[in-house]
């Protein structure tokens, strides 16, 4: 009979313990995400219900195979006669990669600027000054106020007759023009989420020890060798975070473009196609939803797996300095 040391069941009974809790958090899960999914993936092969054209009764959709995805990934439509054709220009499922272009742009885009401008806002918010409490305290204005009423502001300041153009002297259609309207929504979307980044940057600068900059200060470093050489390495951590959290934000973008844009083709995201396609048809929506899915979860992984490791090889290294 095997014997077990008296560590060995202690740790075992630790084990035992420890899944105690943890069960009842992934049933938990499984049944608020698991379910949803395996649900749209399995309606993802079936067709949406609708006019049988030999008959002209309506019918439940059958089986459709994999012929929602190559609607929606290869562009392929079909006709009444069961033909497969390309989607003509304009339809649905010719918008998918459009879709997928603009959410792309707009999360490359957003996120270097809020990146950008939220360090800077951390490191301001970050000194001990005369009214600093009551600068953080502004700064958070922009992002508490909800995602729809931001657009609705926004909207009515890029209006014809609106701020913008009477501060700008222009007499621009802001958010009819598709390249304007797709700077609309970038500063709005800059404007309200910045402070966001900034607090994020800004927790990460107080875990910095006030003495590592005494030191280099006595050594002679500029205000700049001490920002390259200490804040940022020292911040990289709290950066790779912050990128993360705001990447995976801006792929989900909806209703700030929704609202702002007021449905402006030149900004639909990949949620405001979901959205449409679900006014259509549920089944087609599911397969456009999973792939949704897919896509916001490989770029999740890829970012996880890339910035993770960075902020655990430079958590290291700083150990190891230290």
């Amino acid at each position: 009979m095997r014997e077990y040391s008296a560590a060995s069941v202690q740790e075992l009974r630790r084990s035992r313990r420890a899944w105690l809790f943890v069960t009842p958090v992934l049933l938990a899960l499984a049944i608020v995400i698991g379910y949803p999914v395996a649900r749209a993936v399995w309606m993802s092969f079936h067709q949406d219900p609708g006019l049988d054209p030999a008959t002209g009764m309506f019918v439940d959709g059958g089986s459709a195979g994999i012929s929602n995805y190559t609607h929606w990934l290869l562009q392929q439509c079909h006709t009444a006669t069961g033909e497969t054709v390309a989607c003509p220009t304009g339809t649905l499922g010719s918008q998918f990669w459009a879709a997928v272009g603009v959410t792309l742009f707009f999360t490359v885009v957003t996120v270097a600027l809020e990146l950008a401008l939220g360090l800077g806002m951390a490191v301001v918010m970050g000194k001990t000054f005369r009214g600093r409490a009551l600068l953080r305290a502004a700064v958070l204005i922009p992002w508490a106020i909800p995602t729809a009423v931001t657009a609705r502001l926004w909207e009515f300041m890029f209006q014809f007759d609106g701020v913008i153009n009477r501060v700008l002297g222009t007499e621009l259609l802001w958010t009819a023009d598709p390249w304007s309207a797709r700077f609309a929504v970038i500063v709005a979307d800059v404007w309200k989420t910045t402070p966001f980044m900034a607090l994020l940057l800004l927790a990460g600068l107080q875990m910095i020890p006030a003495d590592v900059y005494e030191a280099a200060r006595v050594d002679g470093a500029s205000a700049w060798q001490r920002f390259t050489q200490i804040t940022l390495p020292l911040l990289k951590p709290a950066l790779l975070v912050a990128v993360l959290f705001r990447t995976m934000d801006a792929l989900r973008m909806y209703d700030l473009p929704a609202i702002l844009t007021s449905g402006n083709p030149s900004t639909q995201t990949v949620s405001i196609l979901v959205v449409e396609q679900v006014r259509q048809g549920p089944y087609s929506a599911a397969a456009l939803s999973t792939i949704t899915f897919v896509l916001i979860f490989a770029v999740a992984f890829m970012l996880v797996k890339v910035l993770g490791a960075n902020a655990v090889r430079t958590q290291e290294e700083q150990r190891r300095a230290g």
